[in-house]
């Protein structure tokens, strides 16, 4: 980190209650119609296992190299784990090195952003847009075509086989 990087983060700070309202990623392709949820975060605490809960709303971190589905290449749907809702489609998945599923684009209107300032430099976000659970961090180092990459955490996404039925919105 240099010090113009260090400076710009701590420049925006005092913007950060501005910016932590969530807004829309701006993605390619039309997605379901949906109402975000209005319930409160332990809403979810029996829906969902422990560290799912953990990373969802109480935007934790997995480890690395911990969630199976990052080695997951079948066609198919990625959902939200808590609310069931589709966030990624299989086709925009791929390999990025890191340890976490990564995607160049969500499902459009799926997804929410907001600034996020926890390591000093200002990153960028991203929940699941019904029911507001963390999901990871977007990234301007990706492949074509949207040179960006959704850097996920496995525990909060389901993988739905493509010859699978989408579960129903779970409320």
């Amino acid at each position: 980190m240099n010090r113009r990087t260090l400076l710009a983060g701590f420049l925006a700070l005092p913007a950060l209650p501005v910016m932590s309202r969530l807004s829309l990623a701006d993605t390619h392709e039309v997605g379901m119609s949906f109402e975000p949820l209005d319930v409160p975060h332990s809403f979810w605490k029996d829906k969902v296992s422990a560290e799912a809960f953990e990373v969802l709303f109480e935007e934790a971190t997995e480890r690395p190299d911990s969630s199976p589905l990052d080695k997951v290449y079948d066609a198919g749907t990625y959902i939200c784990a808590a609310c069931y809702l589709p966030l990624f489609r299989s086709e925009d998945k791929f390999d990025s090195g890191t340890g976490w599923p990564s995607f160049t684009q969500p499902i459009k209107g799926h997804m929410g952003t907001k600034q996020d300032f926890k390591l000093i430099w200002p990153r960028t976000e991203y929940h699941c847009a019904r029911c507001g659970g963390h999901q990871g961090h977007v990234f301007k180092d990706g492949p074509p075509p949207t040179g960006e990459r959704w850097c996920n955490n496995g525990v909060a996404l389901r993988f739905v086989p493509e010859n699978e039925t989408l579960p129903e919105l779970r409320a």
